[in-house]
């Protein structure tokens, strides 16, 4: 059981965060008129998979070639030479033999400010202008300008819009009657589908290379906030970022963005946005300047093996905590709740969940399917708007969760441990001021500096309580859940691991 004691000194900090799902910057013309949609040519048609395999691409390569555009950008940057401070130190300067600069200070003879360039492609997707490209192509440029056609065409372009959160960004060109794509259904991309990518590696001019669809739907990569990729084996290079992944009947499925590599080349894995999520953003860049997502009001972590069992699901994204009047809270929801649908559609793990609620738009209703205490309940959720600077889907994942509460010890949120680890005052529970490194909460991820909310899914709201409560629980299993850095996770502590 869990050990009391009065006081204790532990050095952690924390800071209470309960984070809802996602945000994004709000850019300065957030509030200029709407614009109207754009005039986009889609083809949902699905492709035919029984059909011989083709001898040549050249016909689709022939159709869509034209429609995919060179992007130049640049930026003016300071040498860190000119700003570096020993520079200004005469002494510095003597024994280097710096020549004077034409001011009459000594100094290196090199320019303060140089022109970053950068190289990318992008897609034209409207005949009036409008050119899909990923953001880091274009991200902090002074000037982006296109290049496309034989005799080659050069257009100043405006960039109407970023979402750096899924690396979209949306250009403007002054031109008519332009070769515009015809858009895709992603959603019916299925693994080892044919796909060709077309786009400006290198810098070396138009190219196209071929695959196949090696995965849908992957994530977890740390490349963006939102990631929901299509990985194919198509060679994807370095001048290929805001390119078009083409399905075989030479619609866009993809906007090619990453490639997984230890050399800077491409090394058979490259990623792709898929043109579904592309355009939802693009339109709302479009329309108003910049991206408002969903927002329901729930941090939730990963269903574990060790979770499944003690929570009765075996997928899914776990609530941990309820953000305060948000529409969560309002529709119900509770620490404990495992979110298994949105609007019908499966949601494996916290990733999913943020994905789905952040495609929706505010004042969106969708229906939840979760499961509480092993039943199965539905209700409807009224969305919000995302507040900005927090990031969709409240993953905080769980730390570790083997293995129980022997070799534990605890003491009460007092006002002065409240002040050390700046613990907020709705926080109640039972500090965790020591954890043997031999046990099984330590095996399980029990850290000193934890606050431990509840066990067994029954509050604790101080040390006695937990001391108590421990007491009563045969195991040997217990489900504990904490307070750390933030937020709350849920850890199961099995003795017998």
């Amino acid at each position: 059981m869990l050990t009391r004691i009065v006081s204790s000194k532990v050095i952690v900090s924390a800071f209470l965060v309960l984070l809802g799902l996602g945000g994004l910057p709000v850019y300065a013309d957030n509030q200029r008129p709407a614009k109207a949609p754009m005039a986009l040519q889609l083809d949902a048609k699905p492709i035919d998979r029984d059909t011989a395999n083709r001898v040549s691409f050249s016909p689709i390569v022939k159709k869509t070639a034209p429609s995919v555009v060179y992007v130049f950008s640049s930026k003016k940057v300071k040498n860190s030479i000119a700003q570096n401070p020993f520079f200004n130190d005469p002494m510095f300067r003597r024994f280097f033999g710096v020549p004077d600069d034409p001011d009459g200070t000594r100094g290196p003879r090199m320019p303060r400010e140089s022109v970053q360039q950068s190289l990318g492609s992008g897609v034209i997707i409207t005949a009036d202008g409008y050119i899909l490209t990923n953001n880091h192509v274009v991200d902090g440029a002074d000037e982006v300008k296109i290049a496309f056609g034989e005799p080659r065409k050069e257009f100043k372009a405006e960039i109407v819009g970023r979402d750096p959160k899924v690396d979209i960004a949306v250009l403007k060109i002054d031109a008519k009657d332009l070769p515009a794509v015809k858009i895709g259904d992603s959603d019916q991309l299925e693994v080892g589908d044919v796909v060709l990518a077309i786009g400006n590696p290198f810098g070396i001019g138009l190219t196209v290379t071929h695959g196949i669809v090696s995965a849908v739907g992957r994530g977890g990569l740390g490349i963006e906030a939102y990631e929901d990729f299509i990985q194919t084996d198509a060679p994807i290079n370095p001048g290929n970022s805001g390119g078009a992944l083409l399905d075989t009947q030479g619609r866009v499925v993809g906007i090619n963005t990453a490639i997984l590599s230890h050399s800077g080349g491409f090394n058979g894995v490259g990623f792709a946005i898929p043109i579904n999520l592309a355009r939802s953003i693009a339109e709302q860049l479009v329309k108003t300047g910049h991206v408002e997502r969903g927002f329901m009001g729930v941090n939730t972590q990963p269903v574990s093996a060790d979770l499944a069992s003690e929570f009765g699901v075996n997928h899914g994204a776990l609530v941990t905590d309820v953000t305060p009047d948000s529409p969560a809270e309002k529709a119900g929801f509770k620490s404990g709740d495992v979110i298994v649908k949105v609007n019908g559609a499966e949601i494996d793990d916290p990733r999913h969940l943020a994905l789905a609620i952040s495609r929706l738009a505010p004042d969106t209703e969708v229906k939840i399917e979760y499961v509480r205490n092993g039943k199965t309940e539905t209700v409807p959720v009224k969305l919000g708007t995302l507040p900005s600077q927090q990031l969709a889907g409240g993953d905080n994942s769980a730390t570790k969760d083997d293995g129980v509460l022997n070799g534990v010890t605890v003491e009460d949120l007092n006002y002065q441990a409240r002040q050390q680890f700046h613990v907020p005052d709705e926080i109640k529970g039972a500090l965790v001021t020591d954890v043997n490194a031999d046990s099984a909460s330590a095996r399980a991820g029990l850290q000193t500096g934890d606050v431990i909310l509840s066990l067994d899914r029954k509050p604790v709201k101080n040390a006695d309580e937990a001391v108590k409560l421990s007491e009563k629980i045969k195991g040997p299993k217990v489900t504990v859940r904490v307070w750390r850095d933030g937020s709350s996770r849920y850890l199961v502590v099995d003795e017998t691991h």
